[in-house]
């Protein structure tokens, strides 16, 4: 692996975990776009790559700002990360099934969906 790459994936690395600190994103929204168009894999391939990063605790250090002001529901999260590990298991399954042409197009409606919610129907509290 080159150089550039090793500094391109870093700096894609950076902006994701900024992203995901000050806005609570998930890296995915950031890194798998960045994955297909500025480094040219796959959309499987960098679906499977940005889910390999959930395997150690990457968001902890920015956890641990929100929890010190009050902001984390450990139930609340506790209870996700349950579904989210038998979600994930189901919808990887059948992500490797379909072509990736397919599940790029099901991704940026995903995204196109959550952008028009944000910008049209929600009214804030």
């Amino acid at each position: 692996m080159s150089l550039m790459i090793i500094a391109l994936l870093l700096l894609i690395g950076i902006a994701a975990g900024y992203l995901s600190g000050l806005m609570g994103i998930g890296g995915g929204i950031i890194l798998v776009p960045a994955l297909v168009y500025l480094v040219g894999m796959s959309q499987h391939e960098a679906q499977g790559t940005t889910l390999a990063l959930m395997i150690p605790p990457i968001g902890l250090l920015a956890v641990m700002e929100y929890y010190k002001k009050g902001y984390v529901n450990v139930t609340v999260a506790a209870i996700i990360v349950v579904g989210f590990v038998l979600g994930s298991l189901f919808g990887g399954k059948l992500a490797i099934g379909l072509p990736d042409y397919w599940v790029k197009r099901g991704f940026a409606v995903l995204l196109i969906a959550i952008a028009v919610k944000m910008l049209l129907f929600d009214k804030g509290r």
